[in-house]
């Protein structure tokens, strides 16, 4: 059984960068020991998300580049663990700061770098350099080659992110976050999972940091079994709200053959009838959210 080892790094920030850098680095070094295939943080780990209640200039200025030493030292470290891992950061971009991450392969090569598309611009996020496209890259693990793509909190939202990744390919969505995850949010992510037949995994803050609860989770995207009647529980792991390391099996034999006879996915699909999701002059059927109204309830 080929079975990838995924660590959702559900830790704290500590408040400056080589504070988030000695820690990161320090949650990995577990995450290795236990034997994980894949490391991811949550959200902006480089700065623990701390855009909210502060002076948007304060927090742009905490930016790093995407090739400087924070992020290249987990380079390093992937190669040193032989264990991908994708890190998150406030990213330095010439058109403005960017939600980003990086993943690293096993060797330390970078395979993705993916900044957040769909940024939350009814509130600060808006001052946030959105992304331009989705990725999905080969990773070479220990069970062999898995295609994997990312996305980032608020792009769950949007059915068209997983659904693009599925097209390129993707078996593996990581997903990190930083919001707390209820009931709907999770029901999302489930969804994501199940109408593309792959699986989602989602790293977010513990409880003690302010506005997450933890939660982190993985869903395999199998619904359905030949030895079973009805379909079945697609969370392989959800965690509590407690800082910690959170270890997932994801038993990649039994969802490729899944994807093969199922009928999720792109076995069915309809493209020529999709058009006006292309459409940028449909006007929706509710009010358009105005920035000078107040934000929408819950972050995301």
């Amino acid at each position: 059984m080929k079975t990838l080892k995924i660590a959702l790094l559900q830790i704290a920030p500590c408040g400056t960068l080589e504070g988030n850098l000695e820690k990161g680095i320090a949650s990995c070094r577990r995450a290795g020991g236990l034997g994980a295939d894949i490391a991811l943080f949550p959200e902006m780990w480089s700065n623990g998300y701390r855009i909210y209640g502060r002076p948007v200039e304060q927090w742009k200025a905490e930016a790093i580049p995407a090739h400087g030493e924070f992020v290249s030292a987990f380079g390093v470290l992937a190669r040193e663990l032989h264990m991908a891992i994708g890190v998150t950061f406030l990213e330095q971009y010439k058109g403005g700061p960017r939600n980003s991450m990086v993943l690293f392969d096993r060797f330390g090569e970078r395979k993705i770098t993916y900044a957040k598309v769909h940024t939350c611009d009814f509130d600060v996020e808006r001052n946030l350099t959105p992304g331009e496209e989705f990725y999905v890259a080969a990773l070479d693990t220990a069970c062999g080659e898995v295609k994997v793509g990312a996305m980032i909190c608020y792009d769950r939202e949007f059915p068209e992110s997983a659904r693009i990744l599925m097209l390129k390919g993707a078996e593996l969505i990581l997903v990190p976050n930083a919001c707390p995850m209820e009931i709907n949010r999770l029901s999302q992510l489930r969804a994501r999972a199940y109408e593309n037949m792959l699986a989602v995994a989602t790293c977010n803050y513990p409880g003690s940091v302010p506005d997450c609860n933890g939660g982190s989770s993985v869903f395999d995207g199998v619904a359905y079994l030949p030895e079973l009647e009805g379909s079945r529980d697609t969370c392989i792991l959800q965690a509590e709200e407690a800082e910690g390391i959170y270890l997932a099996e994801l038993d990649l034999e039994r969802l490729r053959r899944y994807r093969e006879s199922e009928v999720h996915g792109n076995a069915f699909r309809r493209p020529q009838k999709y058009g006006l999701l292309l459409d940028e002059k449909v006007e929706p059927p509710f009010i358009r959210f105005h920035h000078d109204a107040p934000p929408p309830t819950g972050r995301l």
